[in-house]
């Protein structure tokens, strides 16, 4: 019989944590907080000169909560914010399952992001379509709901295209890209979008979701592995690439286990 990822993971932890040590109550106690700053140099095909250098920074899977607190999204911020950034976006899912108790809160506690190009957002499957846009968008983030806004950046036109959870077939993408004429960035919370980004020749996709897995075991990996192109990190479909980032909260159990949570800068470079 089949096991779901959710079952999985909590059977996994209740093990580690029920045994007051090992690696469930070192996810809990400390990785989970141990955010990173992942620094990955990305080409792309036929990118403009004068875009090479462009730093992109994510923060992605916020899951703001009682396991996720503003003192951990303000590390996550401060964290994207050592880097500089020329333009930040955000990845989706800002709170678990919904919950309308941490939507000012989530949204609050990325106010400190800023970066001269501007901070732009997508939403993920755990967020509503109407509270969470406007309390982003009253802390000073632009939120693309199946939307493109241009840019531009060192002179060259940048397309900025961002896409709802359940926006996933290419006859739904496609009619977002029409009057795109510059460099395409595609920003969809579902790493599984990278399909149909590639049938629509869309150079870059910046995703989530996937929390990197959250608990990867040895010898035996990331539970969810099997359903996305890539659990976390690059990937490539024909001339597409794409990155996931682990992101920063947990869902289900607030435990990390090898996969510790990221704030990623990309660097744009020509394939």
């Amino acid at each position: 019989m089949a096991i779901s990822r959710r079952a999985l993971l909590k059977t996994i932890v209740a093990t580690g944590v029920g045994a007051v040590t090992g690696g469930g109550a070192y996810g809990y106690l400390y990785e989970r907080r141990a955010i990173q700053l992942s620094e990955v140099v990305v080409p792309i095909a036929d990118l403009p000169p004068s875009l090479a250098g462009l730093k992109i920074g994510l923060l992605t899977d916020i899951h703001r909560s009682r396991w996720v607190s503003n003192d951990d999204v303000a590390t996550a911020v401060n964290t994207l914010m050592s880097a500089a950034p020329d333009l930040i976006v955000l990845g989706g899912d800002y709170v678990t399952f919904g919950d309308r108790t941490f939507v000012a809160p989530a949204a609050e506690a990325l106010r400190g992001l800023t970066a001269p190009l501007g901070v732009f957002a997508v939403l993920g499957n755990h967020d509503d379509d109407h509270d969470m846009p406007a309390a982003l968008a009253a802390n000073g983030v632009e939120v693309l709901k199946d939307a493109r806004t241009r840019l531009t950046i060192r002179h060259q036109p940048v397309d900025l295209v961002g896409i709802r959870f359940w926006t996933k077939r290419v006859s739904d993408i496609e009619p977002i890209l029409r009057g795109a004429g510059g460099t395409v960035i595609l920003l969809a919370h579902d790493p599984r979008r990278l399909t149909e980004a590639a049938a629509l020749n869309i150079p870059l996709v910046l995703s989530g979701h996937t929390h990197g897995g959250q608990i990867v075991l040895p010898g035996i990996g990331a539970v969810a592995a099997r359903k996305f192109p890539v659990i976390a990190g690059m990937a490539r479909q024909d001339s597409t690439r794409l990155f996931v980032s682990r992101g920063i909260g947990t869902v289900y159990v607030p435990v990390r286990i090898n996969c510790p949570p990221e704030a990623a800068v990309l660097t744009l470079s020509r394939a």
